[in-house]
Order: C-alpha cells, then sequence, then structure tokens
C-alpha cells in the first residue's frame, strides 16, 4: 500500500484531522490486539544471540541496509551469521534458505538482498525460521524487521527510524503510521538507529521530543556509486519514493522523472515497457532502487540501472559498545 499523506502530520488541514478521529477506535483495536499478541506469546530462546533490525511504522525506513551491515561485520570476525526474514511479498512460507534459483515472487525481494552477503533463512513463523537457523549451525542469528513479533527472544533490538518523517502522526494503524503504541515499542528498544536524508539533516523538535531518554545512533544511507551521468528517468516502489528520487538529485543525478509505485510492488512487463517507452520520449535511462531491481520481470532487466546503497553510521563507538557482548560471546577464540 502506499501511505496516506495525512500520516505525516500531526496537525492542521494536512493531517485530515476528520478522518483521524474518524479512525481513532480502529486504531485502539489494532494497538491493542498487536500488545495482547507480545504480552501472551511465550518467545522461543534459540540459545543464540538474534539482533532485531525493526521499525516503529509502516513502510521502509532503511532496516535492510542496517541488517546487511551487521551480518557483513559478524561474518568477517568469523561468525556463522545468518538472517532471518518472513520473506515479505514471496509466497513461500518456509522455513527455508534462499538459493540463486529464488525469485522475488518466492521470497520476496528483502530477503534475495540479504542472501548476496550471508545465508538468509525465511520464514513466515519466526521461532521455526529460529529453529531452523540454530539447527544447521547458526552461531547469531540478524533478524531483519520483527520489533513486533514476540516468536523469538531478542538479545539485542534497533529500531530504525527515518529522520524526516519521524513516528509521523503519532496514531496507530489505521489513523497513522505506527503499528503499535509509541511508548510501548520504544521501550523494547536497546538503541534507535536515526536513518537521516545526508549528514548535515537536523531533526525537528517533535521527533527530539518523542526520541529523549533513548539511545540514539544518527547514521544516513550513501550510494556505493555515483549517479550515473546522463539524463535520468527514475521509477520506485518503495515505502517513499521521494527518498530516492531526493538522493539521486542530492548526488548530482539528472533527473527529468521520477514514478511512484506502491511499496514492494510487483512489477508486471506492461509497467516496465510503458516506463521505457517513457524514458525514451525524454532521451533518458531508467534508473530504480536494488530492491525494485530484484522484483523486475525476467527479460527486463538489461537496460535498467540499479543504485544501491549502504548504511554510513556517525556514532560507529556507541554502535560497537552495544554490540561488544555479543561480540565476545559468538567470536571464535
Amino acid at each position: 500500500m502506499r501511505p496516506p499523506e495525512f500520516w505525516n502530520y500531526r496537525e492542521g488541514r494536512n493531517g485530515a484531522p476528520f478522518i483521524r478521529t474518524f479512525l481513532k477506535p480502529f486504531s485502539w483495536l489494532y494497538a491493542r490486539a498487536v500488545a495482547k499478541r507480545i504480552s501472551e506469546t511465550q518467545s522461543y530462546d534459540p540459545k543464540i544471540p538474534v539482533i532485531c533490525v525493526g521499525n516503529a511504522t509502516m513502510g521502509g525506513t532503511g532496516k535492510t541496509p542496517v541488517a546487511i551491515y551487521l551480518l557483513k561485520s559478524f561474518r568477517r570476525l568469523g561468525v556463522n551469521a545468518v538472517g532471518l526474514t518472513r520473506g515479505y511479498g514471496g509466497q513461500l512460507k518456509g522455513p527455508i534458505v534462499v538459493s540463486d534459483k529464488h525469485s522475488a515472487g518466492d521470497v520476496g525481494d528483502e530477503p534475495l538482498l540479504l542472501a548476496r552477503h550471508a545465508p538468509i533463512w525465511v520464514s513466515e513463523a519466526r521461532d521455526e525460521g529460529a529453529r531452523a537457523a540454530k539447527s544447521h549451525g547458526a552461531d547469531m542469528i540478524i533478524m531483519d524487521d520483527g520489533h513486533q513479533n514476540p516468536q523469538v527472544e531478542k538479545t539485542l533490538s534497533f529500531l530504525v527510524v527515518d529522520a524526516e518523517i519521524g513516528f509521523g502522526n503519532g496514531c496507530v494503524f489505521p489513523a497513522g503510521p505506527l503499528r503499535e503504541n509509541l511508548k510501548a515499542s520504544l521501550s523494547r528498544a536497546d538503541a534507535v538507529i536515526l536513518m537521516k536524508p545526508e549528514p548535515a539533516y537536523e531533526i525537528n523538535d517533535d521527533l527530539a521530543e518523542d526520541l529523549k531518554g533513548q539511545i540514539v545512533i544518527p547514521a544516513y544511507l550513501a550510494p556505493k556509486d555515483p549517479a550515473p551521468k546522463g539524463k535520468l528517468f527514475a521509477f520506485a516502489g518503495i515505502g517513499r519514493p521521494n527518498k530516492f528520487f531526493d538522493a539521486l538529485r542530492r548526488h548530482g543525478g539528472e533527473l527529468v522523472e521520477g514514478i511512484s509505485f506502491a511499496d514492494h510492488y510487483k512489477y508486471k512487463d506492461g509497467d516496465i515497457e510503458n516506463l521505457f517507452m517513457l524514458a525514451s520520449e525524454y532521451g533518458a535511462g531508467l534508473i530504480t532502487t536494488e530492491k525494485d531491481y530484484v522484483r523486475l520481470p525476467a527479460g527486463y532487466c538489461q537496460g535498467v540501472t540499479p543504485w544501491p546503497v549502504s548504511v554510513v553510521f556517525e556514532d560507529e563507538l556507541t554502535l560497537r559498545r552495544l554490540l561488544h557482548p555479543i561480540v565476545q560471546r559468538t567470536t571464535p577464540k
């Protein structure tokens, strides 16, 4: 789904106060159901460290690059770190290890990106996935998403927050973007990774107030390569496509147009053919995110440029302090 614009505003007409008021009772029911599930579920303890990279809101915040960073960091230390994810958008329920035979239609887009760096288990039931990972020799598990999933006991929980929109209007779905009561969500987080659009970005007062008392680690996404030369026609089906378009412009890309699709959108042949046609009218090349690229129909990848990014932590010392006990526990002696 594409998040409604009023989710981003706490006050004024843009915040659609009438609609928000109408939806509030449904939000209370949703929040209560989430809280009940979390409090009543018996978590499975796999007896190995589990680091959860989650978020408090619907949509993308930059969780997957953080999960990739952690997987790569631990594996460089000789730790058999593996990923665990639900595999949103895929048809396979798991538990199953992602292989090069799988498509985004099988396991979702994020597992395909994660699997470039480590073994990745996809499992709709996270506890079953954790059991499978442990039985196959995993030393530790990195969960991509799952902050509101109580099925697996977590050793460390990171909450990734988009610095530009923060927690939106502060309301729980469907009146707002929150997956649960904000206070409850923050109380289970060991640290907040604050994902900024660029290093110099300053957060607003509302978000600063929301994060008061939390351990906050500022970070941002940096492109692995410069923006391609020439005219660019961009498209994206992620949580906030404009983040991708703005990043291209910020890094010198000559963007002539940007087309938005719903998050995790499953592209059809006709969609890509239309995009090629529109781009040709501008004399521009097609460019998209890595997540979108892996969802392109077979045979349409040629002629589309993916623009990969990676996470950069501004306060790596705090991150390493939080990870140190797990490093000591898992690093081969």
